[in-house]
């Protein structure tokens, strides 16, 4: 496992709304702070300015000022290239993207930097070339304009992150903390990813495919039964739990927990029980030796056929090959490189 170094795209731009202040505040928080007692070293975090910003010069926005060290040409040798996000100026007046950037995109993706865009971040992606042919998100408010611009880009307005293996994008503010998670649960595995996420005070995991537009992103304590009985359906995945199980659990009908549901979640419930299984199982094999046969079972996906099915549709890995890419150990363990 190797977490490797992240270069981070500042551009300059003297009136930053604050949001995005916050997008470029997230991959700094998640990969630029160490946490030597989950991995070590931890993520190599770069800030890379564009124009005036780079190498000792300033970009201001929200009454702060921000001095980056690096400059363009440090993205290229970087492992990850992650771009916040772009101008307003940019996306809703059509300014170009300033041509420096999009000649070091171009650059770092061919030197095998893995490419990610938070928010409106996309546009840079998509001025690269980067997203044709490729499925791609942004802020639900900006896919419309995304799509019209770059008509070869498979624009999914509806989720929250894409990962594309070598070039992964996300929707808008906490979208954007979504997809670093998933790039650190990549990177050094769920204990490493759920345990961050733990001192966040965030959910440990969003799958990308959750809608961006719901109306509650994780059900409440108080939600007359609705999260007491996922948290019991959690503890209690190596069951043949069905919609009509949990429903009569949570004293609901069928039809009645299904709309509260998708409400909380933005997902059906079948998806849900789905998504909590696959996590359930690549947690098992990231961090215990059990044989794939009980991982299946204690998932409650079954057979290892069934497993291995599930795996290579939603994950496009074997349990096998998945497990080869993760270190083994107690949790709490430190990641290996």
């Amino acid at each position: 496992m190797s977490a490797g170094s992240v270069a981070v795209v500042v551009t300059e731009e003297m009136t930053v709304p604050s949001w995005d202040l916050y997008e470029l505040s997230i991959p700094c928080t998640v990969f630029g702070t160490p946490q030597p007692d989950l991995a070590d070293p931890w993520y190599d975090l770069r800030l890379c300015g564009t124009g005036t910003t780079a190498r000792g010069g300033t970009a201001a926005g929200a009454g702060l000022t921000l001095r980056t060290p690096y400059g363009l040409d440090d993205l290229v040798g970087a492992d990850t290239v992650v771009v916040p996000s772009v101008p307003d100026p940019c996306v809703d007046e059509g300014r170009p993207l300033p041509p420096e950037l999009i000649t070091a995109l171009r650059r770092a993706h061919d030197a095998g930097a893995r490419m990610v865009s938070l928010c409106t971040g996309a546009f840079a992606l998509a001025e690269a070339g980067l997203l044709d042919g490729r499925r791609a998100t942004a802020h639900w408010m900006h896919t419309a304009q995304l799509a019209e611009r770059y008509p070869k880009v498979q624009v999914d307005a509806s989720v929250l992150y894409v990962d594309d293996g070598d070039v992964l994008t996300s929707a808008g503010l906490t979208a954007g903390l979504d997809l670093c998670l998933h790039l650190v649960r990549r990177d050094l595995g769920a204990h490493v990813a759920n345990q961050l996420a733990r001192r966040m005070v965030v959910p440990a995991h969003r799958p990308g495919g959750q809608a961006q537009f719901i109306e509650v992103s994780v059900p409440s304590r108080d939600d007359e039964g609705l999260a007491p009985v996922l948290d019991w359906a959690r503890t209690h995945l190596d069951r043949p739990l069905t919609v009509a199980d949990l429903a009569r659990r949570a004293a609901m009908s069928p039809r009645t927990f299904y709309r509260r549901l998708h409400a909380a979640t933005g997902t059906t419930p079948l998806q849900w029980l789905l998504d909590q299984r696959l996590g359930r199982a690549r947690t098992l094999l990231e961090s215990t030796d059990l044989p794939i046969e009980k991982v299946g079972e204690l998932s409650g996906l079954g057979t290892a056929n069934n497993l291995r099915h599930h795996f290579l549709k939603h994950i496009g890995v074997s349990p096998s090959d998945y497990r080869r890419a993760f270190p083994r150990g107690p949790p709490g363990s430190t990641a290996s490189r």
